[in-house]
């Protein structure tokens, strides 16, 4: 959809593929990724293939996209110098220690997420494809809203399936879809969260696919789901890419994003995995490594099928997948997209987990630190960056995808930090 040129001296020679080649013809990343589907969804998705192919090369397409993520998405977004932030963690390292922190500010698009970007990519193609209803999934509600906001600025019906205990959590982006005229349709079954909301939105697409599009929030799903939501996020990288030559004369020392399903993760890292640059991606660590007390399937889980693709997911002996816990809603997946699962194993990314804990401190340390209230997503990033940027030295850069705002997380935030005695009224 929109290519990365160049590669780094000495990277990307010989007969191996580049790790950015992936997926193959058969929609997978090394041995992940594919197709696992019901018969029913088989031509919608070859069709779906297809079209992208083609709209992908398609100029006007591209300028169209182009200029919706600038005028009504606010595009591009700064890549902002951390300085507080720098200086807190650089405190007593000496003078030798301690990275420049900057801060990729996907918080600033519209609707608050970098969810905006994929949206207004997948709603335009639904359109081109005369598709006229629109379904999605949502967790923390960004990508519900993102999807909404889309569906009301282009012209298309739009449901959206929503956990019933991510509704109680996110009811103000309840709200928001709503407002923009989104049916929520709250799910009831299983553990009320965003896997739940994902199976009832694959089974309405199974019964409609010839007038609806599903745009799939994440880079997970059959092929061709996680190579397009990849596609139309990676400008984050691209941007990213260009900024660190103007601001920082050369590409970032290291990259770091939290990993849910992994859009985020994929966007900024996708431009750079043929690149000298190390790439961190943080997982849920919750309240302990034990099943059900995480959300953390590349650092805890085994290779398995969930949502029609395999990738790592937390599953029993057996194959069951497993419950997931997060104090943040748009993290609370048993499974990740298959890139990233292919990026693990090929060593170019490495996985790590923030607990529930460290990411509210972490969250809380933004906002004194530089005014920023970060999503509870971003914050388990915001963690792990302290703690590499202090291993890294003083004239490295790196740059956190600040992947969302918090406005959505301030009540269950609150409540939770009040319980952790971090936060008093």
């Amino acid at each position: 959809m929109i290519s990365q040129q160049g590669t780094h001296e000495g990277v990307g020679k010989g007969p191996v593929p580049r790790i950015s080649e992936a997926p193959d013809m058969e929609g997978r990343f090394g041995e992940y990724g594919g197709v696992f589907v019901p018969e029913t969804l088989i031509a919608p998705l070859r069709e779906l293939d297809e079209f992208y192919e083609k709209l992908r090369h398609d100029d006007a397409f591209v300028d169209q996209l182009r200029e919706l993520w600038a005028s009504f998405a606010g595009r591009p977004t700064p890549l902002q110098f951390a300085s507080r932030l720098t200086r807190l963690v650089q405190k007593g390292l000496g003078q030798k220690r301690g990275a420049s922190i900057w801060l990729k500010r996907e918080d600033l698009c519209h609707t608050g997420a970098h969810k905006i970007n994929n949206a207004l990519g997948q709603c335009l193609m639904a359109k081109k494809m005369g598709k006229k209803r629109v379904i999605a999934e949502t967790g923390a509600g960004q990508h519900g809203v993102a999807t909404a906001t889309a569906c009301a600025q282009l012209g298309l019906d739009c449901v959206v399936y929503m956990g019933a205990e991510d509704c109680r959590r996110q009811a103000l982006n309840v709200t928001r879809m709503r407002m923009m005229g989104a049916t929520v349709v709250p799910v009831e079954g299983g553990t009320r969260t965003l896997k739940d909301a994902t199976n009832e939105a694959m089974r309405d697409w199974m019964g409609s696919s010839e007038t609806t599009h599903y745009v799939l929030g994440s880079v997970v799903g059959p092929h061709p789901f996680p190579m397009i939501v990849r596609d139309f996020q990676s400008i984050i990288g691209i941007e990213t890419k260009g900024q660190s030559l103007r601001h920082l004369g050369g590409i970032p020392d290291a990259i770091v994003a939290c990993v849910g399903g992994g859009s985020n993760a994929a966007g900024i890292f996708y431009p750079f995995v043929d690149e000298k640059v190390k790439l961190f991606g943080v997982e849920a660590g919750g309240r302990s490594s034990e099943p059900g007390e995480h959300a953390a399937p590349l650092c805890l889980g085994s290779p398995g099928v969930l949502h029609g693709s395999l990738s790592y997911v937390l599953q029993s002996a057996d194959g069951q997948t497993e419950a997931v816990h997060s104090c943040s809603a748009g993290l609370d997946y048993p499974g990740v997209g298959p890139e990233h699962a292919y990026w693990k194993d090929a060593g170019r990314v490495k996985y790590s987990a923030a607990t529930d804990r460290e990411a509210m401190e972490a969250m809380l340390e933004l906002a004194r630190s530089e005014g920023i209230l970060c999503a509870l997503e971003t914050a388990h990033a915001v963690h792990a960056a302290m703690g590499i940027a202090a291993d890294m030295d003083r004239e490295q850069n790196l740059v956190i995808c600040l992947s969302g705002r918090g406005d959505k997380d301030v009540d269950e935030a609150s409540r939770l930090m009040r319980e952790a005695g971090l936060f008093k009224d």
